[in-house]
């Protein structure tokens, strides 16, 4: 054990981070996966020599898409990304990250409500393990209004959602939605329509 920003590490965490040195971790739950969030993976991608696309195992948000569906819609979004690789994690991201030797965590921002949370968040863990840091990146104006809720919203209403996800990611809403993700502007409306009704 040595001593490292006030607190005791591991040797074999520091040879580890020294090796991992150009590498981060993106995190998420990714239910769905959106292009805003490929935007970050190929951004970050292009930062770091190694970049893991880190999907969270456990969520309260009652996932669209189970794990297993979520890590394969993540593999094949990267998969023209050499330097990208898709792992699942449960727990604490921070002890994730230093299971895997990482100090950097990648998070994006779209909007002023985003940075309040996230800074939060990023304090905390700060406070709870110094070693590992965590880089923010703007998220692309064009995609700075979307969010998977926001997709998994308007293809459980049978709106297109074809221009906010990757084409992955639109085949498995259709076939987990039944084609619902792809229906005519005009029954898209009236969804609309029967949805602010109730």
């Amino acid at each position: 054990m040595s001593e490292e920003a006030g607190r005791c590490v591991p040797e074999n965490f520091k040879s580890m981070k020294a090796r991992n040195k150009q590498a981060a971790i993106y995190a998420g739950t990714f239910d769905p996966m959106t292009k805003g969030h490929l935007d970050l993976i190929e951004r970050a991608a292009h930062i770091f020599d190694r970049l893991i696309v880190a999907v969270a195992e456990h969520s309260r948000k009652n996932p669209l898409f189970s794990l297993e569906e979520r890590l394969e819609q993540a593999r094949g979004v990267v998969r023209k990304l050499p330097n990208v690789e898709v792992d699942r994690f449960s727990g604490l991201l921070v002890d994730y990250a230093r299971a895997k030797g990482v100090h950097v965590l990648v998070r994006g921002l779209r909007v002023f409500s985003d940075f309040e949370f996230e800074f939060k968040m990023a304090l905390t863990n700060r406070a709870m393990t110094p070693e590992v840091e965590t880089l923010f990146l703007m998220t692309k104006e064009d995609y700075s209004f979307l969010s998977s809720s926001t997709v998994r919203e308007i293809a459980e209403l049978g709106g297109q959602t074809a221009q906010f996800v990757p084409a992955v990611v639109q085949a498995a809403l259709k076939r987990k939605l039944g084609g619902a993700a792809v229906v005519a502007p005009a029954q898209k409306r009236r969804s609309q329509r029967l949805a602010a009704d109730e």
